[in-house]
This record gives C-alpha cells, sequence and structure tokens, in this order.
C-alpha cells in the first residue's frame, strides 16, 4: 500500500494556481480528514515541504518560493471550486464475527449490503478492512485470525466486483480492542471487522 503521507489523492488535493498575466502560482495543501499528508515543492531555485493544513507556497516568476500560512476561510472564499473537489471523508462501517471463526454474525450479514452500497457510491476509492479479535487465545493465533477475517471481507467484495487491488486487508489481532477486557475474556464487540470506505 503506498504510504499515505505523500499518496496523491483528490483528499489531499495541492491546489496549484497559475495567474492569466504573470507566471507565478501557489500551491496550497488542503487538509485530510482521516490521515496526514504532505508535499514538497521544488523549482530550480530551491524546495519547501508543506506538512501542515493549508500550509501554502507562492512561486515566483523567477522559480524563488515563499512559504506562507493561509486559514480554512481564506481558502474557501479564494477558490470554492477547488475546495469543492475534495471527496466526502471515509465512512466506516463495523462487521461483527462468530467466536473463533471468519463468519459474519446473521446482524452482520445483513449489513453487508450498505457496505456495498456505500462502496460502489466511491468512483474508484479505496476499501481498507482491518480485522480485530477479542482476546480469547493465543496472541499469535488471534493475529492470524485478524487476519483471516480482513481477508473474508475483501473476498466478499471482490465476489461483488471490486477491484482486489483497491482492497487492503490488515489484521490487528486483539491490540485495539472496543471494549477493553482481561486475558480469555469474550467479547462480542472486539470480534469484528472496520471497513473504511474512501
Amino acid at each position: 500500500m503506498v504510504s499515505s503521507l505523500f499518496r496523491w489523492s483528490a483528499t489531499s488535493l495541492v491546489l496549484s494556481l497559475c495567474a492569466a498575466c504573470a507566471p507565478s502560482g501557489r500551491v496550497v495543501l488542503l487538509p485530510q480528514p482521516d490521515r496526514p499528508s504532505a508535499v514538497t515543492v521544488t523549482t530550480p531555485a530551491g524546495s519547501v515541504t508543506l506538512d501542515s493544513p493549508y500550509a501554502a507556497a507562492d512561486l515566483g516568476a523567477k522559480g524563488d518560493i515563499r512559504p506562507v500560512r493561509l486559514s480554512d476561510a481564506e481558502v474557501r472564499s479564494r477558490y470554492p471550486e477547488l475546495v469543492g473537489l475534495q471527496p466526502p471523508p471515509p465512512q466506516k462501517f463495523t462487521l461483527e464475527f462468530q467466536p473463533g471463526t471468519s463468519t459474519l454474525t446473521p446482524s452482520s450479514q445483513a449489513e453487508l449490503d450498505t457496505v456495498i452500497a456505500a462502496a460502489r457510491a466511491r468512483s474508484g476509492g479505496e476499501i481498507v478492512v482491518v480485522g480485530h479479535t477479542d482476546r480469547q487465545g493465543a496472541a499469535d493465533a488471534n493475529d492470524a485470525l485478524s487476519l483471516r477475517r480482513a481477508n473474508a471481507i475483501r473476498d466478499i467484495l471482490t465476489s461483488k466486483g471490486f477491484k482486489p487491488e483497491l482492497i487492503d486487508p490488515v489484521g490487528r489481532g486483539e491490540r485495539e480492542p472496543v471494549v477493553p477486557t482481561e486475558d480469555d475474556v469474550p467479547e462480542p464487540r472486539n470480534r469484528r471487522a472496520e471497513i473504511f470506505v474512501r
């Protein structure tokens, strides 16, 4: 998976505007709601890295770069059309599993149509599936089970026509419980897959 820090996407849209009357421009880094982003602007005269929301670089006619800081209100006021190109924030869905398996519970099976409809509504979007377990069993076995759960969701989505290269399955084992418990305590809410539709 491409590092999200330098991934070029509409979500980390870089505004590059050139004035009609002069060979100068501005690059503005817009925020991403779910992950950090950064871009390095380079000209023959130097470079500057923009790594915080609304950081900007003004480009001079001779390639000089001047860092500037803009506000949300200023960017929305000056560049409303470009800000409007940003895709909506990612949607998150949670599906739960039967104990010790990669089989969805009946209620989560019923929610699959909602997940699929949301994913289809995002043209060319990326889907991240993060599998989790409760704390029953050994940690290494839970790591493997969480990845099987993520892969099971990926398999369902690919069987519905989604491109496998756009689905990133990840296993987190018992590391990120929704409900913290002692070891070997069953907790149905921790037996889950989180699906992020971008």
